[in-house]
């Protein structure tokens, strides 16, 4: 059963002014929605830690809260992770990092005796010459002079208040004997964040170890934040010359404003709908750009070939008989990518479950910017600044070729 009857030819472009206006409130909304209350950004973009626990017991988001602030942790986010197969998950995240401060690197190079710093306490036989520690400051490297006493070093870290060690007799460990080089195993965010919710909750409830321990500083979020959307506006940029070169000038500001249009409001309903913006969040939203510029491209290669075929037509006539001819085909094909993508959706968990639901969104509004932003905008920019006349149409199928009858082709879907 075919979509739409071949041969007739629908009249889109009657209908401009209503969507026009429908797409004009939907990208204002989502501009506001971005403004305030603004993207819920992920560890990616905000920094912090970021943890995903699947307790053994049931336990609540209140519950699970309560403990990380007890424990000293400021403003945490708790996160059901909707899994049926294991409902005790949840996502925790905080806004401190496993980093350690210049102020506390001084303090260990003293207590560890290292040699620009060292101690009163601190004898010739066990000073050091090296401290490094991680950027995640979960590890501190230390070089001695000589075979270094892995039992005194413990012994002084356990004299630094806010760097806890794991536990373990592994910890410290020799990792170079010929360079007397010690490694120190500090616990990071993440295991004080068990720690203290085990303290909280009880360890029948808390499971030993995370499922996933995450972590980015501020400074790293606030780089790829501005990488992302440099990306995105670099991807918009490429894409107006590509279709200003590919075939008209007049054609490519009604491309990039569709896919503006459909990167906005991707953006606006997953803020709306409470999903978390990361790096995915992204990458599916470039992958929408990608996937719509594709079939606004279909579309304008249409209109293009009709102009040749339908030379008596107005720009407007053209318009009608190219999405006539190639809508069925085209909803036909995006129902397939959301048919494929919901499936992901319904069985995926976590970062592929909102991956696919921005693409999902995204090749919706895609198809729909295609017909009713793209060229429409692109009617009105050759009427305004390309017409002839009054400005009646500056294309192929402007007013001095209206005399010619108009030739009926026969849609093809």
């Amino acid at each position: 059963m075919q979509l739409f009857p071949v041969g007739r030819i629908y009249d889109f472009m009657g209908q401009r002014r209503l969507f026009a206006i429908i797409s004009i409130l939907m990208t204002v909304l989502a501009a506001v929605v971005i403004v305030k209350p603004g993207p819920d950004l992920g560890t990616d973009f905000k920094g912090g830690t970021e943890i995903e626990v699947d307790f053994k017991k049931d336990t609540n988001g209140g519950e699970i809260r309560s403990a990380v602030v007890d424990s000293g942790f400021s403003s945490p986010d708790v996160i059901r992770v909707s899994d049926n197969a294991a409902k005790n998950r949840y996502l925790i995240r905080v806004q401190e990092v496993s980093t350690i401060g210049v102020e506390k690197q001084r303090e260990l190079a003293k207590v560890l005796c290292v040699a620009d710093a060292p101690t009163v306490d601190c004898p010739e036989s066990r000073l050091a010459t090296e401290l490094k520690v991680s950027p995640g400051g979960d590890k501190i490297s230390v070089r001695y002079r000589e075979a270094p006493d892995l039992a005194w070093i413990r012994a002084r870290m356990e004299t630094v208040h806010g760097v806890a060690m794991r536990e373990g007799e592994g910890n410290p460990t020799l990792q170079n004997a010929r360079d007397n080089k010690v490694e120190i195993q500090v616990k990071s965010k993440g295991d004080q964040l068990l720690d203290g919710m085990r303290a909280k909750l009880g360890s029948d409830r808390v499971p030993d170890t995370a499922l996933r321990v995450e972590w980015i500083g501020p400074k790293a979020g606030a780089q790829l934040r501005d990488s992302a959307l440099k990306s995105i506006a670099i991807a918009l940029v490429f894409i107006m010359v590509y279709i200003s070169l590919r075939f008209d000038l007049r054609f490519a500001p009604g491309a990039v404003i569709s896919l503006a249009h459909d990167a906005m409001a991707t953006l606006g309903l997953l803020i709306i709908l409470h999903r978390e913006i990361n790096l995915t969040t992204v990458a599916a939203i470039l992958t929408v750009v990608g996937y719509s510029v594709n079939d606004t491209v279909i579309v304008y290669d249409r209109v293009r070939e009709n102009f040749g075929v339908l030379r008596g037509a107005t720009f407007e006539s053209i318009i009608n008989t190219s999405i006539s001819e190639m809508l069925g085909r085209t909803i036909l094909t995006s129902s397939t990518v959301v048919m494929s993508l919901l499936a992901f959706f319904i069985w995926g968990t976590g970062p592929l479950k909102d991956f696919a639901l921005a693409l999902i969104i995204g090749v919706v509004l895609g198809t729909y910017s295609s017909v009713y932003v793209a060229l429409p905008f692109t009617w009105w920019l050759d009427r305004r600044f390309f017409g002839k006349g009054g400005g009646s149409g500056g294309s192929k199928g402007s007013s001095q070729q209206r005399r010619r009858p108009q030739k009926k082709t026969a849609a093809v879907v």
